[in-house]
Parts: structure tokens; C-alpha cells; sequence
């Protein structure tokens, strides 16, 4: 296995085991506050601790963080694994300073999203965050699968990262709005994203079936240009010279 190959795993790896334990522990949490809101509201009072709501919160702030992060390591790896393999630098040095920095502006107004307190700021820095993400993820390189977008991790993976910028965005207008109407929608939206982020893994094991190693890249290119997915066909060694 090349580095580049243990690079690609790094995505994979960190979702089983940053990403996905995140997501059950939250999904729990948000069960025990619903329940503790029921049963407050039934009898006044309740056994789960207040702390289960604030811990709901900073794990939803890691959750965030971690999604966006693992989304903008795996563009990193399809983008510059395409540069470096077409020699894009060579042929258009502007077009890639232009794609570092726009990494580095994804990162910081996520950064600046984690630290803002007014509405204005927090939504022009999610929006910003967000742009980054679907730029990013336009550029030539990136292991899209738009032909079949409705099973796509990438579409997938994309969107719950957008909702969950979005979801940082609306969290402290969730504690202020006395109408619910914000922690209704963290809801809806949080549901949509589970969904998503289930067809993650589904389409994650995909993807790992369908991208190749290295050393298998050129014979799988061979299968796709012969169409051996639609008739028999036979893609034979390269022949190696012998050895002195």
C-alpha cells in the first residue's frame, strides 16, 4: 500500500471512529432531553440530570467540527492527488494557490462561525463556510458519482455537512426563541441529517469497493474502457521484464 493510499483511508477511519460513536452518543442525549422535558412537564420533575442538555450541546459542536473535517480531507485528497498526477501546477499555478486558499478560508470561517455571537455574523460566517465546501467540491478530481447523485456519498456527505454548519449557526437562537420554533427546526433538520449520514455508511462501503488501491488503477480503468461491466472481457497483465 502507497501513501496516497493510506491517505484515502485516513476519511473512512476517521468517520468509524470519530464521527459515528459521536453520532449515537448524541442521538442519546437527545433522548434523554425529550424524555426529561416529558417528564418534567408531567410530574416536575426528573431523575436524568440537567447536564444531559449541555452535553447534547458540546458534543453538536464536536459533531460539526468533525464532519466538516473529514469532508474537507477527503476533497483535499481527490483534488491534489488530480493535481498532482495532470501536473496542474505546471500547467495553471493561479488555479491551485487559488484552491489552497480557499481551504484555508473554509477552515477559518468555520473557525470565526464556532466564535461568533451575533445572528449577522454567525450567518454570514456559516454561509461562507458552506460556499467553501461547494466550491471545493466542484473541482475536477473529486469522486462524485453525479449520474447516480440520489446514492452519492459525496451528495450525501456534502449536505450533512451543510446542515450541520447550519445547525451551529442556529444553535443560540434555539435558547432564545420562546415560540420553539428554532428547536423545531434543529429538529426536522437533525432527523434529515441522521438519514444522511446512515446512507454514509451505506454509500461509504461503496465507495471503498469502488476506488482502487494504486497498483489496481490501471486495470480497473482497463475493466471501465472495455465495458466489462456490461459483456464478458479479459484485461491481461502487463507483461514484466525479467529480472538480471
Amino acid at each position: 500500500m502507497e501513501i496516497k493510499d493510506a491517505i484515502l483511508l485516513l476519511h473512512p477511519v476517521l468517520a468509524v471512529i470519530v464521527v459515528f460513536p459521536l453520532i449515537g452518543i448524541i442521538v442519546n442525549r437527545a433522548l434523554q432531553i425529550r424524555q426529561r422535558r416529558l417528564e418534567t412537564v408531567g410530574t416536575g420533575k426528573s431523575k436524568i440530570p440537567p447536564a444531559v442538555g449541555q452535553e447534547h450541546v458540546l458534543l453538536g459542536k464536536w459533531l460539526t467540527g468533525s464532519v466538516v473535517g473529514i469532508v474537507l480531507i477527503a476533497l483535499a485528497n481527490d483534488i491534489f492527488v488530480n493535481i498532482i498526477d495532470k501536473q496542474i501546477w505546471v500547467k495553471s499555478q493561479f488555479q491551485v494557490i487559488f484552491i489552497v486558499l480557499l481551504f484555508a478560508a473554509t477552515i477559518a470561517s468555520l473557525y470565526l462561525l464556532y466564535q461568533a455571537k451575533s445572528q449577522n455574523w454567525r450567518g454570514i460566517f456559516a454561509t461562507l463556510s458552506g460556499v467553501g465546501l461547494v466550491v471545493l467540491g466542484c473541482q475536477d478530481g473529486v469522486y462524485r458519482k453525479t449520474n447516480q447523485w440520489y446514492i452519492s456519498h459525496y451528495y450525501y456527505g456534502e449536505l450533512a455537512a451543510l446542515l450541520m454548519i447550519f445547525s451551529l449557526a442556529i444553535l443560540p437562537d434555539i435558547y432564545k426563541d420562546k415560540t420553539n420554533r428554532w428547536r423545531k427546526v434543529h429538529i426536522i433538520l437533525n432527523c434529515i441529517a441522521l438519514l444522511l449520514f446512515i446512507g454514509q455508511g451505506i454509500t461509504g462501503t461503496r465507495s471503498l469497493l469502488e476506488v482502487p488501491l494504486s497498483w489496481q488503477e490501471p486495470y480497473v480503468h482497463m475493466l471501465y474502457e472495455q465495458k466489462c461491466d456490461t459483456k464478458p472481457c479479459t484485461v491481461q497483465a502487463p507483461s514484466l521484464a525479467p529480472k538480471p
